[in-house]
């Protein structure tokens, strides 16, 4: 079998994201019960960050080490990346010395040109369009606590950002309703997707979108290198804040999700992410569990 690389998650079919999903669960089952294990005995796994990061460092590092493997830690500003050394080049290198190649970078193109040449799996830690790891988690976390997605109601709140693009990926494949409420000029760039088999659809009123979902997602109004906007954009999503009274709107057994880092009293009310029942922490430490399983089907199929 070829290399298989995770770039998104239209790199995998609902099979294979069910069969993840179920073998997280079962790897966090076996981790609480004190049985780890040796996954990726003699595998390093390089890791290559443009981006700074807390979850995603953490997460994949525990990950390789309580398999039995390694991780090393790049930073553009710490290799010949930083340097001007083509990513390709970096690809072919890496190649020879470690088993798989994880990235968290800006552009999605980075990505893509490391995967065209690298004869190990290459996974998307994180671009500017697509967050295919963390998406993976929170299926993880809605399975967990509530069984079956497909023909669920998903409500995303905010920005139309990464995390909305792999949202948009994750209602065709796994075949549930999405709906987004985000101001204008601010849509997802996959607005191509909008109305496709009914799957997914624009709103700007958050209420609508909200209306007995069973899911409610939401991320920080300005990512990382937005920094410069992030007073603007305060007073053009200041009607989009996830509080206890849009949650009301939602079905009774709603869960809420956020990637984290959290902005309190911005794009969440502390009522709602601190609540008893929040479910967010499970949401960050299912990264773990979701990318062990993940490392072990791709490190698989090599």
């Amino acid at each position: 079998m070829g290399v298989r690389h995770f770039l998104s998650l239209n790199d995998l079919d609902r099979a294979e994201v069910v069969s993840l999903i179920e073998s997280a669960i079962r790897l966090k089952r076996w981790r609480r019960d004190g049985y780890r294990p040796r996954l990726f005995e003699g595998r390093t796994l390089a890791m290559i960050f443009e981006k700074s990061s807390t979850r995603t460092r953490v997460s994949f590092e525990v990950a390789m080490a309580e398999g039995g493997g390694n991780a090393i830690f790049l930073s553009t500003r710490e290799s010949q990346l930083g340097r001007g050394e083509p990513p390709e080049d970096t690809a072919r290198v890496l190649s020879e010395m470690a088993d798989a190649i994880m990235i968290r970078t800006f552009e999605h193109a980075m990505v893509e040109r490391v995967a065209a040449v690298a004869r190990v799996p290459v996974i998307n830690g994180l671009t500017n369009s697509l967050h295919p790891c963390q998406v993976l988690a929170d299926l993880v976390t809605y399975f967990e606590h509530r069984g079956e997605i497909r023909g669920r109601r998903v409500a995303w709140i905010g920005d139309g950002n990464n995390m909305c693009n792999s949202y948009i990926n994750a209602a065709a494949l796994m075949d549930f309703e999405l709906r987004i409420a985000t101001p204008e000029g601010y849509e997802p760039e996959h607005l191509e997707h909008v109305g496709e088999g009914g799957r997914v659809s624009l709103v700007r009123d958050p209420v609508q979108a909200v209306a007995d979902a069973d899911l409610v997602v939401t991320d920080v109004w300005a990512s990382m290198g937005q920094e410069e906007e992030a007073a603007a954009r305060r007073e053009v999503f200041r009607s989009y804040q996830v509080d206890a009274a849009l949650m009301a709107h939602a079905a009774p057994s709603a869960l809420f999700m956020h990637c984290l880092p959290a902005h309190r009293g911005e794009e969440v009310a502390a009522e709602v992410i601190d609540h008893p029942d929040s479910v967010v922490w499970d949401e960050a430490g299912n990264r773990l569990h979701a990318q062990k399983a993940l490392l072990e089907f791709l490190l698989r199929a090599q």
